[in-house]
């Protein structure tokens, strides 16, 4: 009675031991601390071009319109616009810098008549210093700058999968995903630099006749060209954190000691 139950005792113990050796075998093997501590510090890089994208699509400082001071008058008009508004300024000449011809920065104190743009709603164009906007072209730069917006989303789902869930295969995802979001940024600002071009040029037929203009780039532009950038070296970065080790020693073998 008493072999029998230490054969029990043993062949139980026998089949705990085959099963947690098969566990084993089937645990997906996770990010080891040194490729976490990559991924981190990569990520980090990825909130810094996150940042200025948001700040860059969220805000409306895109371009500043200016008309010349010359104008017989004691203020002058300014306007800024972005991917989805624009403000018309008008400003004391006084305040304008003596060395500037043109009536700017936008920045300065002054009375500011800001519009949403119709075009994403009724379809109608803007009309700004007796200029007319074309819609088409402002339609796809927001389009296009949202869309990347969303894919960088993405991107960072992914990297934060790899993170709680080992999940390595998500780490190409992510860098598809933020090398994507960085390049329609840029599309998404050609685009824009196409449509301010446009603006200028539509001058309306009708009276009083459109005053001169000028144009500058400003702030909002400047993140979103940093955006584009932090992000496609991003995914450059989490690419090459998904090559395999390079092979330093087939190219240079070690050479055993000398024999005497």
């Amino acid at each position: 009675m008493m072999m029998w139950s230490n054969f029990l005792m043993q062949e139980e113990d026998r089949r705990r031991g085959a099963a947690a050796r098969r566990g084993d075998g089937q645990r997906q093997p996770g990010l080891s601390p040194e490729q976490e501590g990559k991924v981190k510090l990569v990520l980090l890089l990825t909130a810094v071009g996150a940042t200025l994208a948001v700040l860059a699509v969220g805000t409306e400082f895109w371009v500043e319109l200016n008309t010349f001071k010359a104008n017989g008058s004691a203020v002058c008009d300014a306007a800024y616009l972005g991917l989805w508004k624009m403000c018309v300024k008008r400003l004391w000449q006084q305040d304008v810098p003596a060395g500037r011809e043109t009536c700017g920065p936008a920045q300065l104190p002054g009375e500011a008549n800001c519009t949403y743009f119709k075009f994403f709603t009724t379809g109608e164009n803007a009309h700004i210093f007796q200029r007319t906007t074309k819609k088409e072209m402002n339609l796809a730069a927001a389009v296009i700058a949202v869309l990347g917006l969303t894919v960088l989303a993405l991107g960072c789902l992914c990297i934060i999968m790899v993170l709680s869930k080992g999940a390595e295969f998500l780490v190409r995802v992510g860098a598809v995903c933020f090398g994507l979001s960085g390049l329609l940024l840029l599309v998404s600002l050609e685009v824009f630099r196409h449509s301010v071009r446009a603006l200028i040029q539509r001058v309306s037929p009708e009276p009083p006749p459109a005053p001169a203009l000028t144009y500058e780039y400003s702030w909002s532009l400047g993140c979103c060209v940093g955006a584009s950038l932090v992000l496609l070296l991003v995914g450059i970065c989490f690419l090459l954190l998904t090559l395999p080790p390079w092979p330093w020693g087939s190219l240079c073998p070690k050479q055993g000691p000398r024999a005497t």
